[in-house]
This record gives structure tokens, sequence and C-alpha cells, in this order.
């Protein structure tokens, strides 16, 4: 099972860069980051990519990624030129998560004005930012006029030192989001969480969903590797190592291979005793 973390864009550098080669010392598999201007009212925030870029100076191991990107303030065209430049400074170490974005202003939903989109239109919109940002990091050289998202001419050769591209992780729950995962994916992530449910069950029906996207694409759905985002439900991932790996184990029998656990932090619910992280990341 891998380990990775998400890291908490709030610190400045260089105090930031000592947590991400930390992050680093531990061994975790990935070191992720949310991707928004300001998140559930916290501040500061630093920016996703800027932060990837530089953590990816002062590190020479860890995957680095997005967790995740959404088209609220993003627009294909720099999203993929900054991938792809953080692509070459890491070496190769980039992942892109992606998913359709959050509704409210705090976490970017409408932050850039005009009418709030409809389920239906946030849906549209994803589907085709994502099959954008596919051509644009495939190039060498895109020209696209769709619904909502357009790009002229864009060079972007030499492309990615990952080949195709750097790989997208896509967060879906629903039918049409999980057939983009099919259809562009890596890797597919969920935090298990719906009201009233238990995770687990919530899970398995989310991966009989995939699996019949993966049928529906013509895509071995053993080729897409599934991320569990901890933190949203009320397991107890961070009591203590044993109780992680009960739980890690769970997840392992259904199919996943990657857990993300928060790092500590301090006065919210995503606190936790450092030691217990040290040694759940330790293994």
């Amino acid at each position: 099972m891998k380990i990775s973390t998400v890291m908490w864009p709030e610190r400045s550098w260089p105090e930031a860069g000592d947590e991400w080669r930390r992050a680093e010392d531990l061994g975790f598999t990935t070191a992720w980051v949310y991707d928004h201007t300001a998140w559930r009212g916290a501040t500061p925030w630093y920016d996703a990519y800027t932060t990837l870029a530089a953590a990816a100076a002062v590190t020479s191991r860890v995957r680095l990624g997005t967790l995740v990107t959404s088209p609220n303030f993003r627009h294909p065209v720099p999203t993929a030129h900054a991938a792809k430049t953080i692509d070459h400074v890491s070496g190769g170490r980039l992942t892109l998560g992606i998913g359709s974005g959050g509704v409210n202003r705090t976490s970017d939903g409408g932050i850039l004005g005009g009418q709030e989109w409809t389920p239906r239109e946030r849906a549209a919109r994803f589907a085709e930012w994502v099959g954008l940002l596919d051509r644009l990091l495939t190039g060498p050289e895109t020209t696209a006029e769709g619904e909502y998202y357009s790009a002229r001419e864009v060079v972007t050769g030499p492309g990615c030192v990952q080949r195709p591209r750097v790989p997208f992780v896509i967060a879906a729950n629903g039918p049409r989001g999980l057939r983009l995962a099919a259809r562009y994916g890596s890797g597919w992530v969920t935090n298990g969480r719906r009201d009233g449910a238990a995770p687990l069950d919530v899970v398995r029906e989310q991966l009989a969903g995939l699996r019949a996207a993966c049928e529906a694409e013509g895509r071995d759905f053993g080729e897409i590797r599934p991320l569990f985002l901890t933190g949203f439900t009320d397991e107890p991932w961070l009591e203590s190592p044993g109780a992680f790996a009960d739980l890690a184990g769970r997840y392992g029998e259904l199919g996943f291979d990657e857990i993300a656990l928060h790092w500590p932090r301090p006065g919210t619910p995503w606190d936790a005793d450092m030691k217990v992280f040290e040694a759940i990341a330790a293994g």
C-alpha cells in the first residue's frame, strides 16, 4: 500500500520548503496540495502550482501533485503550460489530480463572477476542460474551439518529461465523471463521503461504476489506480498505526493501492498526533 500526504499551502518559504523536504524524508509516495485561491476561510493560502515548482526544486524523490485542480478559476492553456514546466523542474515527478470543482466561494465556486454554473454545465465544462488539457499536454500544437474553452495554435513542444504526458488522477462520483476517469485517468480519487452512508459501501458502489465506465470506454479497469483521500469521514485513520493498518487493509481488499493522509494541522479537524503520523509513514 502506497501512503501519501496532503500538504497545506499556508506557510511561506523557507519554512514551507522544510516541510516538503520532511514529507520526502518520511518516505511518502506523493505530496499533494489543494489547488484553491482560498479554502474554508484559511489565510494565507498560497498558489498550488507555484508551490509545487518550489517544492520540486527542494526535493528529488517524492512525487508532487494537485488534489485537485478544477475549472473553477483555471483555463486549460495556462494550466498545461505550468504543468509542463513543473514536470521539467521536478524531473518527471508531477501528477495532476483533476476535479469538477466546488460550488461555493469557500472552494472557489463563482470566484471569477458571472452566473452560477448549473450541475449540468459544471459537468460539461469539466469534460471539455479535461479533454483540452489532455490535447495540450500531448501536443505538439493545439487548436480547439469548444463551447467553454478554446485554444489557438498553442505550441506545447518539447512536451512533458513523462510520456505521453503527466498522469491524471480524476476525482469523480457520477457516471459522467467516471467516464472521464476511464478515458483519461491513470488514477481515480474519492473521499468516500456521502451523508448517511458507510464509506466502504460508498466506495464499493463507486468502484462498480468505474468498472462499468471502463467497459464502456474499452479500458482495462486494472490500469486505473484508485486513491483514497482520508479525513472526510469519521474513520479513525490517524488514531494509531494499528487503526491505520486495519483501515488500509479493508480498502486494499477493495482494490485501493494508495492512501492519502493530511499533514497534521493544529486547531482543525485535520489535527493529529505527529508521532502517530510519522510512525504510519515509516510503515
